[in-house]
């Protein structure tokens, strides 16, 4: 199965980005390099990678900014590789919705180890219920519940996406308003409360 799986590593350093290239592909993945978080979105759209392993500190576009971008059309499982060892770093990484934090300097293996539980997680979370009772129509923006149309406003909607796109996830309420209000508007946290 690994051999098909495709990666995404997102790294400026040449030697660090190789080191990591050539660990992944010894465990059976296809590992494309960018170099520039300017590039990723549009990478990920066309290439569709199972897992993107991103550097924070990035020309053009930080890590941070890429990771936003990205979760605002991708679920793609996200682990973040960088020198900030800060814990507000590392939340703020997680808050934006990266899966993993992997700080350096790292042991390449480690790095292999994380990405392989990663991805497990995430192909367990795809195909815990493949036929869920729960159907989403996201050009309509109607969802059933067993056959059922459910009688949903947009911004309920979206909050259901949200939140059966990640079963068993806790999601914060950062991420949750940033599901809703695709505009960025400033709302209250406690938006999402009456919403739920």
């Amino acid at each position: 199965m690994n051999a098909v799986t495709r990666l995404l590593v997102v790294e400026d350093e040449p030697k660090l980005a190789t080191l990591m290239r050539d660990y992944l592909q010894a465990s059976g993945y296809q590992v494309d390099i960018l170099d520039n978080g300017n590039d990723v979105a549009a990478h990920v759209r066309e290439h569709a990678p199972a897992l993107v392993l991103l550097d924070l500190m990035l020309p053009g576009q930080d890590g941070l900014s890429v990771c936003r971008e990205l979760r605002a059309f991708s679920e793609v499982p996200i682990v973040m590789v960088t020198a900030r060892v800060e814990e507000i770093d590392r939340l703020l990484g997680l808050e934006l919705g990266a899966d993993d934090y992997i700080c350096k300097p790292f042991s390449p293996r480690e790095v292999v180890a994380r990405v392989k539980a990663v991805l497990r997680r995430a192909r367990g979370a795809a195909s815990e219920n493949p036929a869920s009772p729960l159907q989403m129509d996201d050009e309509r923006m109607q969802a059933r519940l067993h056959g059922t149309r459910l009688e949903l406003t947009p911004v309920e909607y979206r909050l259901l996406r949200a939140l059966s796109a990640k079963p068993g996830r806790v999601l914060s309420r950062a991420r949750l308003i940033d599901a809703l209000y695709l505009d960025h508007r400033v709302v209250s946290d406690r938006t999402v409360d009456s919403h739920v």
